[in-house]
């Protein structure tokens, strides 16, 4: 491969930020053990706020953006790993405050790697990314607590990257999915995805009573806000919420009733510091419950030069499943 690469660089300006597509090279890298050929990246809601920058995601410019990546080690100072090996990066604050995955080469340290478990692609890995892998997490969570016998699971915000790969995950388990979702018109995907009832979004989007009827055994949520107290005041004796986003709003006007009363669990799940031994068995995991019509029904494909637009549709909610970025 040429010394010189390709890639998106957000750089600092007297109003804020700069994002282009330019020609770099190993030495706009930050200093790290692990050299990697990035085969693909993929596309999420804070990926859309770097590029735009909002909520001060680019925190450490001039760098590359990209919170996630997948390839095939280029050079390895790490015992851990060996040029050749394939890879797969999500979270530690990548494409936030190092470098990350929108470039045709990254460097990183071999601590955040970890290696793409067999039958798993580059391409299929970033069809997941940290999305995807933040919704096996939130199933792990649920399954940890105790919700596994399947039952009645809401997703919300089901036609997202998190939610569809929720979806997808808790039907092939054996769960009841209910999908919520402001977007009837993605009734007949998040259907093909296993869910058996789609839940309009605006019986939950306003101020509701402290306890509800019961419905859910459990419910993964990425929304938060109003519609996760709505969540939480509607899951059954016994069930569990594991809640992992934020666009709904960063508030929780609930009240102690659901946890005091019914015994209701909210789960925290984060991917971003997750430990490795954790990661490694959730894209373990993801590798033996999906197939490759699975990831080719989840996933639009993207090439950098496409980002900017991709940036304003996904904060508009109107990016459906998984986007994949071919480098």
């Amino acid at each position: 491969m040429s010394e010189t690469f390709r890639a998106i660089m957000a750089r600092k300006t007297e109003g804020g930020q700069a994002i282009a597509i330019e020609t770099i090279t190993e030495g706009d890298l930050p200093e790290a053990d692990v050299t990697v050929d990035v085969e693909y990246s993929s596309f999420n809601y804070k990926d859309g706020l770097a590029l735009k920058g909002l909520s001060r995601i680019l925190r450490a410019l001039p760098m590359v953006p990209g919170i996630d990546f997948a390839g095939t080690v280029r050079a390895s100072a790490s015992p851990r790993f060996a040029a050749g090996d394939k890879v797969v990066l999500t979270g530690w604050g990548v494409g936030e405050t190092w470098s990350g995955g929108f470039a045709e080469r990254a460097r990183v340290k071999s601590e955040w790697l970890v290696k793409l478990p067999q039958g798993l692609s580059t391409r299929q890995a970033m069809a997941i990314g940290t999305a995807g892998l933040t919704g096996m997490l939130c199933v792990d969570a649920l399954e940890r607590y105790g919700i596994t016998d399947g039952g009645d699971v809401l997703v919300t915000g089901a036609a997202g990257g998190v939610g569809s790969v929720a979806v997808r995950l808790l039907s092939r388990l054996g769960y009841r999915v209910h999908a919520l979702t402001g977007r009837r018109s993605e009734e007949a995907f998040l259907k093909s995805l296993g869910a058996v009832e789609i839940v309009d979004r605006e019986a939950y989007q306003a101020a509701g009573k402290p306890l509800q009827a019961e419905k859910w055994h459990g419910a993964v949520d990425t929304v938060g806000g109003t519609l996760l107290a709505n969540v939480l005041a509607s899951t059954r004796y016994g069930g569990a919420v594991a809640a992992c986003g934020l666009a709904g709003g960063t508030d929780l006007p609930t009240s102690v009733f659901p946890f005091i009363l019914r015994n209701v669990a909210l789960l925290g799940v984060d991917s971003v510091n997750c430990p490795t031994d954790r990661r490694t068995a959730a894209w373990t995991r993801i590798a033996d419950l999906l197939n490759e019509e699975d990831f080719a029904r989840m996933t639009q494909e993207v090439r950098l030069e496409d980002l900017p637009n991709v940036a304003d549709a996904i904060l508009k909610g109107q990016i459906r499943g998984r986007t994949v970025v071919a480098l």
